[in-house]
C-alpha cells in the first residue's frame, strides 16, 4: 500500500489529466468534439478510471490500516496506563502503610517514655516515703532512748521507778506487787529491814470497773488497728479528749499542731539548748520566751515546737506543752499496738489507754507536772 501511495505521489500529470477530462461550466462543446473522436480516446479514458479506482482503494486501505495501527497503539497505551495506575495505587498503599507504621511506632515510643517517667516518679515517691518513715522511726527510737535514760537515772535498786512504763510490766509481776503492797499496808509489824527505803504506798486505792461500751469499741479496734479516725474507738477519743485538748486560742495554729501530731512530724525542743549559728538567718519564731504562741498569753516559755520541716519555731508555755505531750503519748502507744510492739492482755492495753486518756483530760484542765 505504501508503494502504490508513492506511485500516486510520483505521477501528478495523470491526476492533472484526469481533472482536465471533467466538464466545466464554460466549456460545453468539448464533450461533443470528444464524441467525434470516441474511437481513439476510449481506451486511455478507461485506463485513467482504472488508475483512479486503484488510487481510491489504496487510500481506503491505507486509511483502514492506519486506523487499525492507531487503535493498536491506543490499546497499548491504555494497557500501559492501567499498569501505571496499578503501580501508583500499590505505591500509595505502601506509602500509607509506612506512614501508619511510623505513627504507631512514634505513639509506642511516646507511651514507653511516659511509662518510664511514671515509674520513675512512683519509685521516687516510694523512696521519699520510706525516707520519711525511716526518719520517723529514728525520732521514735531516739525518744525511747531518752525515756530509757530517764528511767535508768530516776530508778535505783532500792527504789525502782515503775510508774513511767506500767505497760511493760507482766501481769504476774503487777499482781504480785499489788498483793505485797496490801500485806504491807495491813501489817506494819511484819516489815523486813530491806523495806525501809521503799516509799510506802497510799492506803486509799482507787476502784476500777471496765465500761462495756468503751471496752467493746477498743476490742473491735484491736482486731484491725488503724489510725483512721472514722472508726468508733478513735472517733470517740477525738471528740471527747484529743479535740478539746488541742483546742487552743490560736485556731489556725491549733489545727496545724493537730495535723503534725497525727502525722508524727511535730518536734518539741528546749529553748536553752538551741543556738542560732552565726551568719545564718534564724527561722521564723512566733511568740517568744515570754509569750505563748498557742494561747497568746504572757507566759515563761521553756520549749518551742516545729511543725514538720518548715523551719518555723513556735514558743509554747508549760501548760500547752503538757497538753501536746499527753496527746503525743497516746498516739505513740496506739502506734505501738498497731505495729505489734505491745504484747499484753487486751484488758491491760485497755486500762493503759484509759490512763492516757485521763492524762489528756488532766492536761486539758491545766494539771501538769512541775518539771515542765
Amino acid at each position: 500500500s505504501q508503494v502504490s501511495f508513492e506511485e500516486e505521489s510520483q505521477n501528478p500529470p495523470a491526476v492533472g489529466h484526469w481533472k482536465s477530462l471533467m466538464p466545466s461550466k464554460g466549456d460545453k462543446e468539448e464533450p461533443e468534439s470528444g464524441c467525434q473522436d470516441a474511437g481513439g480516446v476510449h481506451e486511455p479514458q478507461s485506463t485513467e478510471q482504472l488508475n483512479v479506482s486503484r488510487l481510491r482503494s489504496s487510500s481506503v486501505e491505507i486509511r483502514e490500516k492506519g486506523s487499525e495501527f492507531l487503535r493498536d497503539e491506543l490499546h497499548k497505551a491504555q494497557k500501559e496506563l492501567k499498569l501505571k495506575d496499578k503501580e501508583c495505587e500499590r505505591l500509595s498503599k505502601v506509602r500509607e502503610q509506612l506512614e501508619q507504621e511510623l505513627e504507631e511506632l512514634t505513639a509506642s515510643l511516646f507511651e514507653e517514655a511516659h511509662k518510664m517517667v511514671r515509674e520513675a516518679n512512683t519509685k521516687q515517691a516510694a523512696a521519699e516515703k520510706q525516707l520519711r518513715e525511716a526518719r520517723g522511726k529514728i525520732d521514735m527510737l531516739q525518744a525511747e532512748v531518752t525515756a530509757l535514760k530517764t528511767l535508768v537515772i530516776t530508778s535505783t535498786p532500792s527504789s525502782p521507778n515503775r510508774e513511767l512504763h506500767p505497760q511493760l510490766q507482766s501481769p504476774s509481776k503487777a499482781g504480785f506487787r499489788k498483793g505485797h503492797g496490801r500485806n504491807k499496808s495491813t501489817s506494819s509489824a511484819m516489815v523486813s529491814p530491806a523495806s525501809h527505803n521503799v516509799a510506802p504506798e497510799p492506803v486509799s486505792r482507787e476502784c476500777r470497773e471496765v465500761d462495756s461500751i468503751l471496752f467493746a469499741e477498743f476490742q473491735a479496734w484491736k482486731e484491725s488497728p488503724t489510725l483512721d479516725k472514722s472508726c468508733s474507738f478513735l472517733d470517740r477519743i477525738y471528740r471527747e479528749d484529743i479535740g478539746p485538748c488541742l483546742d487552743f486560742t490560736k485556731q489556725e495554729l491549733s489545727e496545724l499542731v493537730r495535723v503534725a501530731v497525727e502525722q508524727n512530724t511535730l518536734t518539741i525542743e528546749p529553748v536553752a539548748s538551741q543556738t542560732v549559728p552565726v551568719g545564718k538567718v534564724a527561722a521564723e519564731e512566733c511568740g517568744g520566751p515570754k509569750k505563748c504562741a498557742l494561747s497568746g498569753l504572757p507566759r515563761t516559755c521553756k520549749h518551742r515546737i516545729m511543725l514538720g520541716d518548715s523551719g518555723n519555731y513556735y514558743y509554747i508555755s508549760p501548760s500547752c506543752r503538757a497538753r501536746i505531750t499527753a496527746v503525743c503519748n497516746f498516739f505513740t502507744y496506739i502506734r505501738y499496738i498497731q505495729q505489734g510492739l505491745v504484747r499484753q492482755d487486751v484488758e491491760l492495753m485497755y486500762w493503759e489507754v484509759m490512763r492516757l486518756r485521763r492524762e489528756i483530760s488532766l492536761a486539758k484542765l491545766g494539771f501538769y507536772p512541775s518539771e515542765m
